[in-house]
Formats: structure tokens, sequence, C-alpha cells
């Protein structure tokens, strides 16, 4: 369903919205926890390590997916605002030209350098072999998820964002049917989890391509349209980079921390793991509620209706407020009982550490909440080079806190360094904000 966000009550709008993204990407964390379990469960230990092992590889691949498409998303918003359907169309088609060779450039590469890139990850030789195929499976299926990411992308931008998320929850639905087909009944283990995420990969890519051809003309491409277009190209790369390399700031910065982490011993470590779990569902719906205000604020722009960018901007800070003192009730309630489900009773040491980190983090989601916000206003502007210097900010001086911090006070010195990264985040965004606010002003004014 098309809708105009350039029209109408901006928080109902914001909302609307962000409510199915961000039930979407919880549904999304609720699956990937419940494919561990039927793997460590019924293919047994080897075949989970060799997933996980194999997992850092495919997330690296897909940030770099994921971060054309929000490139692409934030130009196809701002046609769509500004009612310019020739360019838009010619972005879809940019946008899925560019992806079809890329993707298949994956596969190659892939099937060829996946066990040299796990033996150079020090991937242990017993499970090195299944590590390689599970990971060669799942190059298989980088077009369906780049069609996937593409479609959805374009869906968003004319402000449809509950369908492509029905699709997902749809295949993954049918991802954890098939792990159970293929790795408990037919004993395929860690292959049939790969080809369980595969074949439910395809699925979603090709709903989505149905329900265009079907619902929305205004996306529909034909033959003589699909073709790439140069400039168009070259600002997708240009936006679409630096979102990737910003993504990818955060994984780097964990693995750091986890090093540094892993020398307080298993309690902490076991600890460390649960929290980070508990961290994905606080984060989550902020990053939803950004993606949100990114695909709003560029439609307007490209509408030129800066009036209501401010104010999306303004609501949008106002909902991850609201969000936040949610996440905050919740887990200050809850932490006990939440850190209780990741630990069996002998592990009271682990239980303790958890519940003391949550504590502090419980009020501390507020900055990130925040800074999430203010990082999809300046996507939504088409300004991608502020997202990632703040986010190297935050993320580096998250890092040498955690190592000054750790040895000091332990594990909850990683939820105050934490909070000094988020601080120095928005001391970064926050007078750059007012700067950039005054000459977009200016500019308007000439």
């Amino acid at each position: 369903m098309v809708r105009d966000l350039t029209k109408g009550s901006v928080p109902k709008h914001l909302i609307t919205f962000a409510i199915p993204i961000i039930l979407g990407n919880l549904f999304q964390l609720t699956y990937n926890a419940v494919d561990s379990i039927v793997v460590g469960r019924y293919a047994g230990t080897d075949s989970l390590a060799a997933v996980g092992t194999a997992n850092p590889v495919m997330n690296i691949v897909i940030l770099g997916v994921t971060g054309i498409c929000i490139g692409a998303s934030v130009l196809m918003s701002q046609f769509f605002g500004a009612g310019d359907e020739e360019k838009l169309k010619r972005e879809v088609s940019t946008t899925l030209v560019f992806g079809g060779i890329f993707s298949l450039a994956m596969v190659v590469l892939g099937l060829a350098l996946s066990k040299a890139i796990l033996w150079m990850m020090s991937t242990p030789e017993e499970i090195l072999d299944i590590a390689a195929v599970y990971l060669r499976i799942i190059f298989l299926g980088m077009p369906f998820t780049y069609l996937y990411n593409a479609m959805a992308s374009a869906m968003r931008s004319v402000g449809d964002s509950k369908t492509p998320i029905q699709f997902l929850a749809a295949s993954s639905v049918l991802n954890i049917f098939l792990d159970f087909l293929f790795v408990a009944v037919f004993h395929w283990e860690a292959v049939g989890a790969g080809i369980a995420t595969v074949l439910s990969q395809a699925m979603s890519a090709l709903l989505c391509v149905w329900y265009v051809y079907r619902r929305v003309p205004l996306l529909q491409l034909r033959p003589g349209e699909l073709k790439m277009d140069r400039e168009l190209l070259k600002l997708t790369l240009q936006h679409g980079s630096i979102t990737a390399l910003q993504q990818s700031c955060q994984p780097i910065g964990k693995l750091l921390i986890q090093g540094k982490i892993n020398t307080l011993g298993v309690s902490a470590m076991a600890a460390f793991n649960a929290v980070n779990r508990v961290d994905d569902f606080a984060f989550t719906p902020e990053q939803s509620i950004s993606h949100a205000m990114m695909t709003f604020i560029a439609q307007n722009r490209g509408a030129k209706q800066m009036d209501r960018v401010k104010k999306g901007f303004r609501d949008g800070l106002l909902v991850e407020f609201g969000y936040w003192v949610l996440i905050c009730t919740v887990i200050l309630l809850f932490r006990r009982p939440i850190m209780g489900l990741f630990s069996s009773g002998e592990s009271g040491g682990m239980l303790e550490l958890g519940v003391e980190y949550l504590g502090l983090m419980a009020f501390f989601y507020l900055l990130p909440a925040f800074t999430n916000g203010i990082q999809g206003f300046f996507r939504g502007m088409g300004n991608m080079k502020i997202t990632l210097i703040s986010t190297i900010i935050q993320i580096s001086v998250r890092v040498v806190f955690v190592y000054l911090l750790v040895p000091a006070v332990g594990m909850t010195g990683v939820a105050y360094a934490s909070l000094i990264g988020w601080i120095c985040m928005l001391a970064a965004e926050v007078p750059y904000y007012f700067a950039y606010m005054k000459k977009q002003e200016q500019s308007a004014q000439r």
C-alpha cells in the first residue's frame, strides 16, 4: 500500500510506519534464537559452532547489501516525495541491475574463497569442512538476500513498511519449519540449516516481486526499463558505502570489547553473551524508529516541505523517548527473571553480573534512542558522513573506556563505557545539527 508521508498527521505516520518494522525485527531476533536452538539441540555442538563461525562472514557481506539498499531507499523516498516517478523507477532499476551484478560476484567469490576465509579465522580443523559447506550454501542465496532488501527498500520508500515485514515474517516461519524438517528429521545438520535459510530467503524475495507486480504499479519495471543509470548509481554508492562502513564499526567494536570481557572468566563471558541479547531487543526498536524517520524526512525533503521535516524530527525523538520509558520500565522490573532465562541454578555469579549490568543500562538506553533518531534525520537529509563520523567517535571512545574501566570495576565498566561513548556521540551530533540547519535555512533564503 503506497502512503504519501508528505501529508497528514506527522506522529501518526511515524508510529504506523515504525511499528511493522519494529515487530518484524523483533520477530527476526526471535527466529535467530530458535534457529540456534534447533541446530544446537538436534545437530550437536560441532554444527552449532560451524554455523556460528560462518555467520560473521555473512554478516559483513549483508552489511554491504543493507548499506547499498539504505542509500537507494533515501533516493527513492526523495524522488517519490518530489513526485518524480520517472527518476524513482530509474533508481529502482539501477539498484536491481547493480544488485544482480554484485550478488553474482559474491556468489563466485564465496564459492571459491569460503574455506580460505574460515581457515584465516583460525576455525578448528574438525569443523572447517562443514563450516565451509554451510558458508557456500549461504553465499548461493546472496541474490535472493539482495533482491529482498532492494524490493523492501523500494516499498518502504513509497510508504509501505508493513508488506515487506509480513513477507519476512512468513519466510522466518518457513525457515523454522524447514530447520526442524532438514535438521531434526532428515539429520542434514549444518547443511540442512543452510538450505533452509536459502529457501526462506528466496520465498521472501519472490513474494516481494509478486506483490509489486500485482499491487504497486509505481514500482513496476518493464523489460526496456531495466537498465543502470550511472549518475544514480554513483549517488547510491556514495550514500550506501558510507552507511555500510558505519554499520560495520559496531561489530568490529564488539569484537574488541568481547576480547576484554574474555579476561574476566567464564561467568562474565556467559553474562555478557546474555545481556547482548537483551541489548538487541532494546536497540532494534530504536533503530526501527530511526528508519521510519529517515523515510519520512526523505519524502518531505523531496517535496521541499522543510517545516514537516523539522516536525518529523522532533516528533520522531518524542517517539524514541516514549519507547525508552517502556523498555526502561520493563528491564528494571524484570531484569532478574530475564537473566534467569539464560542461567541454570548453578550460575549465580553470571546471574548477578547480568542483573547489575541491566540495572544500569535500563537508564543508559535513553542516549542511543536520541543518537538513532539524529542519525535517521541525517540519513533522510542525504548527509551520511556525519553518521559515520559520530559512530566512529562513539565506538572508539567506548572501546577505549572498556579497556580502562573493566579491569577496575568488572563488567559494569562496559555499561559506563557505553554511556561515555554515547555522550561523546551526542556532543558531536547536536552542535553539528544546529550548524547544519542554520546553513539549510540560509540556502533556502537565497
